[in-house]
């Protein structure tokens, strides 16, 4: 019979916001692995888990989440960690594994599971959805993600602040993840484009130090890398805007 890998999403950071149908597939796999850096720390995703199963039941596997530079460094993490998971699936029926956010959205889980394809073929391979950053910001600050037929853009800006910047010279709410290391310019995007007044940005959202913040107090000092940003759309004022 094959074995099962499941990428499940455990949202941002707070233990709470883990769906039923997460906690389901943690405490239902054989084991539950957890990326970590090769500094050893101990990660969002690690710790959320530590909520739901038993510690035996954890294992960590080193992703060099924290090389962002050197990418031959990062892919040799990666065979790394797909062939130590590639191991316990051939041990195990089921082996989840914990990302923070959602397991589809800009996820570590996809490289691992493109990895597992080549290592253990007819690996079935799922995902359990999860509360992303976007939506967890969105609540605790209350931004309005979208009305009517608004769009929504996700930006990393890791991709670059060019990026953002012609995001926001664009309709609907932009989004901007991992943005901290470049808070500098993302402020100067936003102002360029006229969309500071309403925007916020947030970190380690649900933990003690959670910092919500509006987008016009940045003031160029570096930030948190998992930082997020909300710039909503530019409204008018009416309700449900053209529906």
């Amino acid at each position: 019979m094959s074995s099962r890998l499941v990428g499940v999403g455990v949202g941002p950071g707070d233990p709470e916001l883990v769906t039923v149908k997460g906690v389901n597939a943690l405490r239902e796999a054989d084991v539950v692995v957890v990326p970590v850096m090769d500094t050893g720390e101990r990660g969002r995703a690690e710790a959320t888990v530590s909520h739901y199963v038993p510690e035996e039941k954890v294992v960590r596997v080193v992703f060099a989440l924290n090389e962002r530079s050197d990418r031959a460094r990062r892919e040799s993490a990666w065979d790394a960690a797909g062939a130590r998971v590639a191991e316990l699936l051939r041990e195990h029926a089921a082996v989840a594994f914990a990302t923070i956010g959602d397991p589809n959205v800009y996820s570590t889980f996809t490289y691992l599971a493109q990895t597992i394809a080549g290592l253990v073929p007819g690996t079935v391979v799922e995902t359990v959805p999860g509360i992303t950053a976007m939506q967890d910001l969105a609540a605790r600050s209350g931004a309005v993600l979208t009305e009517g037929t608004e769009p929504l853009t996700l930006v990393p800006v890791t991709a670059g602040a060019t990026v953002l910047k012609e995001a926001l010279a664009g309709p609907g709410t932009v989004v901007a993840y991992k943005f901290g290391r470049q808070a500098q310019e993302v402020a100067e995007a936003l102002r360029e484009t006229g969309r500071i007044g309403d925007a916020v940005w947030g970190s380690a959202l649900g933990l003690t130090e959670e910092s919500i913040r509006p987008a016009a107090d940045l003031d160029g000092a570096p930030l948190p890398y998992l930082s997020t940003l909300i710039a909503p759309a530019r409204r008018d004022g009416g309700r449900g805007g053209k529906l």
